[in-house]
């Protein structure tokens, strides 16, 4: 019998009727860059910049998503700490940060997303799951999934949506 169930399986899975779902779990970065609350803005500028990112997750000590720091953070900040004559390491990522974090579902489509990053002009999205940070998804993350589909028909792949 579990050969029997075995090749039906395969069989459904080569009916190009049915529709490919990518999910966004699949195409997300998992090894993150984050930052902790009480870490100074300085210390954030320094990774930004070692790390060539543009961002990250701010955590706390269970790795819950408490926010997302960003270079526009960090600049407003650097603004501010020469108006104040207040220097970059006396200033915390939890004051800085952005706490109105929107994430994004794991298990979504990856041409969902994208409609989500066309619409929020955002260019990543963490992902939680049973409350913890588990990685996060950016722009060029989609992109590649989509080079997957590479000579695919796209028009069988994408799911509607009402």
């Amino acid at each position: 019998m579990g050969i029997k169930s075995f090749q039906g399986a395969r069989k459904q899975q080569k009916d190009t009727s049915q529709p490919t779902l990518l999910k966004v779990k699949d195409y997300m970065t998992t090894s993150l860059i984050t930052f902790k609350p009480e870490q100074s803005v300085q210390e954030v500028v320094e990774s930004l910049i070692k790390y060539k990112i543009s961002g990250g997750p701010v955590v706390n000590d269970k790795q819950q998503l408490i926010g997302i720091i960003s270079e526009g953070d960090c600049l407003k900040q650097l603004s501010e700490s020469r108006y104040y004559n207040m220097p970059l390491e006396h200033d915390k990522v939890e004051k800085r940060m952005a706490v109105d974090v929107e994430t994004i579902d794991g298990n979504m489509d990856v041409f969902d997303a994208a409609n989500k990053f066309l619409q929020s002009k955002r260019r990543r999205f963490p992902i939680v799951e049973n409350g913890k940070l588990i990685g996060q998804i950016s722009q060029k993350d989609i992109l590649k999934a989509a080079l997957h589909l590479k000579g695919e028909n796209w028009n069988s792949t994408t799911k509607s949506s009402s």
